[in-house]
């Protein structure tokens, strides 16, 4: 399926459109707009193909990233936005042809999975007070994504690909993986955004692994991986004491004297299913 015949030339420039609304970034929102056209479509062909598929984007605000959407081959493309002041700008780019459904929600609590049939991807510059939430709800909830492509601040993506010893390495990494393959695939400095941020961000390319773990499994893996991480400086027999401690990490095959930081995902899939014993 192609893309619409959405041409951005035919559009005002964002920057332009910004200042005809008089539209300014939300601190309390967490809003930093990527106005950068090109930038948005390396974004949107990493992210792809979507051969027809749906689209979900969280937080298009002014629809930099959205019209980078519409001119790929992404099927339905559905806007969820809780700020109303960009509805009117959101609504310029609907050509009328249905193809385009903006939600006026809060993506916290909408059940994504009711605004599209059959498989969708998410591409979305997130929100950055909304980002991990929304991350680990699409990794454990009952609706999973074909794919993700997320724009988050540099320090949380490397949270979410940093491997076991990594300083970054903890509870968001560990059930990252255990569901999802998950990658770095673009850097991007503060001062592309407008306004910029304080810190540099990263997309990160997420894809559910096909065997993830089921639900049950993944309750136990996120009470395991609490225990352990919040007291990460401990031996894991003292911080998973109340799971077990050491007779439950010999259970899953893993040194009771051995630090969370230290564990593999397998490690803590072992652990996971050892507590459920």
């Amino acid at each position: 399926m192609s893309g619409i015949s959405l041409n951005p030339t035919d559009l005002p420039p964002l920057r332009e459109s910004l200042e005809a609304h008089g539209l300014l970034a939300k601190k309390s929102f967490g809003q930093h707009f990527l106005l950068d056209l090109n930038i948005t479509r390396k974004i949107v062909r990493l992210a792809g193909p979507f051969e027809g598929r749906a689209v979900i984007e969280v937080g298009p605000g002014p629809g930099g990233l959205t019209r980078a959407i519409l001119e790929s081959d992404a099927g339905k493309v559905v806007l969820i936005e809780k700020d109303p002041r960009f509805l009117p700008l959101l609504a310029e780019l609907d050509t009328g042809d249905g193809r385009l459904t903006v939600v006026e929600a809060d993506a916290l609590k909408v059940n994504q999975g009711t605004l599209v049939e059959g498989p969708a991807h998410v591409v979305s510059n997130l929100p950055y007070n909304v980002g991990t939430p929304l991350l680990v709800d699409w990794l454990t909830g009952s609706w999973t994504p074909v794919s993700m492509t997320l724009m988050f601040q540099k320090e949380v993506a490397e949270r979410i690909v940093a491997a076991p010893g990594d300083d970054a390495y903890g509870r968001l990494a560990v059930i990252s993986q255990a569901v999802a393959e998950v990658k770095i695939v673009m850097h991007l400095p503060a001062a592309a955004f407008t306004p910029p941020p304080k810190v540099a961000s990263a997309v990160v390319h997420v894809v559910p692994r096909p065997d993830r773990p089921d639900a049950a499994t993944l309750k136990r893996l996120e009470r395991v991986t609490a225990a352990a991480f919040g007291q990460r400086r401990k031996m894991l027999r003292s911080s998973l004491k109340q799971l077990g401690g050491r007779d439950l990490c010999e259970a899953a095959g893993i040194d009771p004297d051995a630090r969370a930081e230290t564990i593999d995902i397998a490690g803590f899939l072992r652990l996971a299913s050892a507590c459920g014993s």
